[in-house]
């Protein structure tokens, strides 16, 4: 496992596409007004790769994460650029952060960060029939890659470098899928 990166400064970032806040002017069915605030989305959207090796094995990757300056255990995922849909997204992704394309994904849903206060949403893409092709992508050192049993998520729960919760909802939204107990709309 990797050394974890040295933080050598703090500091605001006053024009960051992270500080994006927008007022909401709202009046409720009761007739209540209330204003609120919100972080806006940059991007195109987002994906997160549920990635099957096998029917029975997952890969996950291990990456740094600097707001939790630790490196955690979770799914391959990342941005949509311009004009990718997200199954090409999740395909391009899972070729550079794991070094795999898929022949076979899927959308299984969408998942919010945190939905009171912040307008991002990713789409979560099983990718099946994976074969190698690696492309080179932007993050600063290449990640772990850690195949995980799916009849093994519930182990991944008690892990100190599993607390990401978009990552485990995508995995068991796989889990049932692959099961037979969840149809997405």
């Amino acid at each position: 496992m990797n050394k974890r990166p040295k933080i050598l400064a703090t500091r605001d970032a006053p024009d960051s596409h992270f500080r994006r806040v927008e007022e909401v002017d709202l009046e409720f069915s009761n007739g209540e007004r209330r204003t609120y605030q919100r972080l806006k989305g940059g991007g195109f959207g987002a994906v997160l790769i549920v990635a099957m090796r096998d029917p029975e094995t997952v890969l996950l990757v291990r990456e740094y994460g600097v707001g939790v300056d630790r490196y955690e255990l979770g799914v391959p995922k990342g941005r949509l650029d311009r004009d990718e849909t997200a199954e090409q997204g999740a395909d391009r992704e899972l070729k550079e952060e794991v070094g795999f394309g898929a022949r076979k994904l899927k959308i299984l849903g969408t998942l919010s960060l945190s939905p009171s206060y912040m307008t991002h949403l990713g789409y979560v893409v099983l990718a099946e029939d994976l074969y190698p092709e690696r492309l080179q992508g932007d993050e600063p050192e290449e990640l772990e890659v850690v195949p995980w049993r799916m009849d093994a998520l519930h182990e991944l729960l008690a892990r100190d470098d599993v607390t990401e919760g978009r990552s485990i909802a995508a995995l068991f939204m796989a889990r049932e899928y692959l099961a037979g107990r969840y149809k997405p709309t």
